[in-house]
């Protein structure tokens, strides 16, 4: 009797099998109980009826959930079960049967219940398969880079100094000296790519604001790339091609999951197979204002601009061109008109705001060391990224995208909380 898994049981109609997994609910009518158990790739259905296995319908009917079990029967297609198939039960061995009753119904609960038993909350409901579109994304965005001949490489988490400002570090003693963790690689993979040209990391990054927003947890992974050679329109070019790869790739894999999660695929892949929308930070201002919105040049926008922005296109826009008082220090200003940098941020659609971040970064050392200065920065900490600017320095762009604003897009997920496996928030530190 073959054993597998529950993604794999249209493959054996007609045939007896064996699963491990748990049992996830229960439900009777009469003298014939509905068993639904799951192993993390699906939900299967399995009948037991009374008059016919008295022994194995009592042994079943007692069961808690979430009883871990090894089950075997014969499996046969039904339309009306979750999966399009069922079980005809014949032999069920319990591996562990749970202490207490699960804390968890399946019924609607508070997100702070919930949260506080997220280590149990992500075997339910729309945790699966949210959680295997996660892993999806993540296996997309590798794939799309190495396929393009980029070299994977890392970053520290432990560092000296910061890249997007001192506001928003997370503070650590380091043998006596200060440290910081990471809020980007971003400059460390400035220094790989003057070695191999074109690399991209995924690694976990940390912010420390003190923001209560959906799109917003202090610990998340970001996804980076950047590229020797390119110029601020190629580093636009290839984050378009980047999420359209993603989203497409993503809607292919785990079409089911995220049917399960009620998500509009078709909306979904309509809003990235067009073009991206391109507009001026100047122009952006003027669209908003246009729309209601009290903003004037200069202003950084918040979710309510940034979904105004989303749904006036009803497509990824790109603003471009910010003022240099709103960017980092590293980014290149625009020749044509110096009070701006060449940079930009994607807006995704639907109200879920920036996903990606990105720029052409200086790559002249008079130019960087005037930009420290200007941001008041210290020249030291920094001395290794100017050797960058002194040994063979070329022009060069980069970005990072947040990986769980982007699943929060693709799954039509409610809050970011959802998409990472154990968020951490301003006041949550476990589980």
């Amino acid at each position: 009797m073959a054993s597998i898994m529950i993604s794999e049981a249209h493959d054996h109609l007609g045939h007896s099998v064996t699963l491990k997994g748990w049992l996830y609910n229960r439900r009777s009518s009469g003298k014939i109980l509905f068993l639904q158990f799951r192993d993390g790739t699906g939900v299967l259905q399995a009948v037991v009826s009374e008059p016919e296995n008295p022994e194995l319908f009592a042994a079943s009917a007692r069961l808690p959930r979430e009883t871990s079990v090894i089950v075997s029967g014969t499996l046969r297609e039904d339309r009306r079960a979750p999966s399009g198939c069922e079980m005809q039960l014949t032999a069920l061995q319990v591996v562990h049967e749970p202490t207490s009753d699960f804390p968890i119904e399946l019924k609607e609960q508070t997100p702070g219940f919930l949260l506080d038993h997220r280590h149990l909350w992500i075997r339910t409901g729309r945790q699966v398969p949210i959680l295997r579109v996660r892993d999806a994304a993540f296996r997309a965005f590798r794939a799309f880079f190495h396929e393009r001949g980029f070299v994977a490489t890392e970053a520290p988490i432990l560092t000296g100094a910061s890249v997007e400002g001192t506001t928003t570090l997370f503070e650590l003693d380091y043998f006596g000296d200060k440290a910081y963790l990471s809020q980007s690689g971003q400059l460390y993979l400035e220094a790989t790519a003057m070695a191999l040209g074109r690399v991209y990391w995924v690694g976990p990054a940390f912010r420390a604001e003190k923001s209560k927003t959906r799109k917003h947890v202090t610990e998340f992974w970001i996804a980076e790339a950047e590229m020797a050679f390119y110029d601020h329109d190629a580093n636009l070019a290839l984050q378009e091609d980047l999420v359209r790869y993603l989203v497409e790739t993503v809607v292919g894999e785990r079409g089911d999951d995220l049917a399960a999660l009620e998500r509009d695929t078709d909306r979904l892949l309509a809003e990235v197979r067009e073009p991206f929308a391109r507009l001026d930070y100047g122009d952006a201002i003027a669209l908003l204002k246009g729309k209601g919105h009290a903003v004037e040049f200069g202003d950084d926008f918040g979710a309510p601009e940034e979904e105004t922005l989303g749904t006036h296109f009803g497509r990824p826009v790109f603003i471009e061109r910010f003022p240099v008082s709103m960017k980092p220090f590293y980014m290149k200003r625009d020749p044509k008109d110096p009070s701006r940098v060449l940079a930009a941020d994607l807006i995704a659609p639907e109200g879920y705001g920036e996903i990606i971040g990105g720029s052409q970064r200086v790559d002249s050392e008079a130019e960087l060391v005037s930009q420290l200065e200007e941001n008041k920065l210290p020249r030291a900490p920094y001395e290794w990224y100017i050797d960058l600017r002194r040994y063979g320095s070329v022009p060069h762009s980069g970005f990072g995208m947040g990986l769980e604003r982007v699943i929060t897009w693709i799954c039509g997920a409610a809050h970011i909380r959802e998409v990472i496996p154990f968020p951490r928030q301003i006041h949550r530190l476990y589980p």
